[in-house]
């Protein structure tokens, strides 16, 4: 059995993760929100909805959710308003909301070129399939 060596892929995939995660939270900080709040920005990027779903889509209860929500109205990136075609009540971004949003994306965006940008379109798809077998396996 070999033991673990940093040039190994596994140990560049930790590395690479690692640092990503941090260069993807720099916007954030610089912005005051906290992490996981890019989730919330991106997600109502696509339309406004209730709280429910906008939990369930994330994947968190709705009391987590409503506290920073609670903190995300507060400081005008996102408001209540109806939404859908029942009218229910719901959140959506505000104005500021979108542009903060588009700026995570913008960075987002440069991180991913920085990671690809070498590749050619079937190995930016190979990769990603790759990586996500990975993800597949250890998560059984």
């Amino acid at each position: 059995m070999s033991k673990p060596s940093s040039r190994s892929a596994l140990y560049r995939l930790i590395e690479a993760g690692q640092l990503a995660h941090k260069a993807v939270l720099v916007p954030l900080r610089e912005k005051g929100l906290e992490p996981g709040d890019d989730a919330v920005l991106f997600e109502l990027g696509r339309a406004g909805t209730t709280e429910a779903d906008l939990a369930a889509e994330l994947g968190l209860p709705v009391d987590m959710l409503a506290d920073r929500l609670a903190r995300l109205v507060e400081r005008d990136l996102v408001t209540r308003q109806a939404v859908g075609p029942e009218l229910e009540a719901g959140v959506a971004l505000t104005e500021r909301g979108v542009r903060i949003r588009n700026s995570l994306a913008d960075h987002w965006a440069m991180l991913e070129d920085a990671l690809m940008g070498e590749l050619k379109a079937k190995q930016r798809k190979r990769l990603g399939q790759v990586l996500s077998r990975f993800v597949d396996l250890l998560r059984l």
